[in-house]
């Protein structure tokens, strides 16, 4: 009798504890994630928004002489860069500022719901970081273009290399170029966190 009693406290006290262990590894694991997720979102926010910030003050402005003919002086002429010359410096800054809008709101979301247990609201957040990390690769593609082509120019349609003379906006607009797609590698990860999560929901 003593041995069956003995018996079933020990089982009583190892069900009790592996209970215990199953109920809080769950909450251990989504404590964690929702803190890279808001670590995530503040790294993709202040990539996006420094990168917005660097476009919209890259500016510079040049003397340049014009020799008109040998046998008169190099005219002098004032030239300035500005990132709404080009379509797609516009379109980058519009894209990292909408990533920088959209980063900041989601940041709020995340923090005010830390454990998220709503497969629906999951998806969202993947649906919407998917296409925000879009986004902001398909700017800093075209950006990166034109960047290519003003550093070294294009000789089949005469287009000439510009960065030798503004040197200080095209490495602006380089730094501003990396730090977006940095952006887009942190929408990435938040995708595979979230989808991760939903697989761990989904048991």
């Amino acid at each position: 009798m003593a041995d069956d009693y003995n018996k079933s406290n020990v089982d009583g006290v190892i069900s009790s504890d592996v209970n215990v262990v199953v109920e809080n590894t769950p909450r251990t694991r989504s404590a964690r994630a929702s803190y890279y997720d808001v670590l995530l979102r503040i790294i993709g926010l202040a990539c996006t928004f420094i990168a917005s910030v660097i476009v919209g003050v890259d500016k510079e402005r040049k003397i340049i002489p014009l020799k008109v003919t040998d046998s008169l002086p190099p005219l002098q002429i004032t030239v300035i860069a500005k990132w709404h010359y080009m379509s797609a410096f516009v379109y980058f800054l519009v894209s990292n500022a909408k990533a920088c809008t959209y980063a900041a709101t989601s940041l709020v979301f995340s923090m005010m719901a830390k454990n998220i247990k709503n497969n629906m609201a999951l998806l969202v957040l993947v649906i919407l970081d998917l296409l925000i990390m879009g986004l902001l690769l398909s700017a800093s593609g075209a950006a990166a273009a034109i960047g290519v082509i003003g550093l070294k120019g294009n000789s089949h349609v005469q287009w000439r290399k510009v960065c030798d003379v503004f040197g200080t906006y095209c490495r602006h607009m380089a730094a501003a170029v990396v730090l977006s797609l940095l952006g887009s590698f942190v929408f990435l990860w938040l995708v595979v966190l979230s989808v991760l999560n939903l697989q761990r929901n989904s048991k």
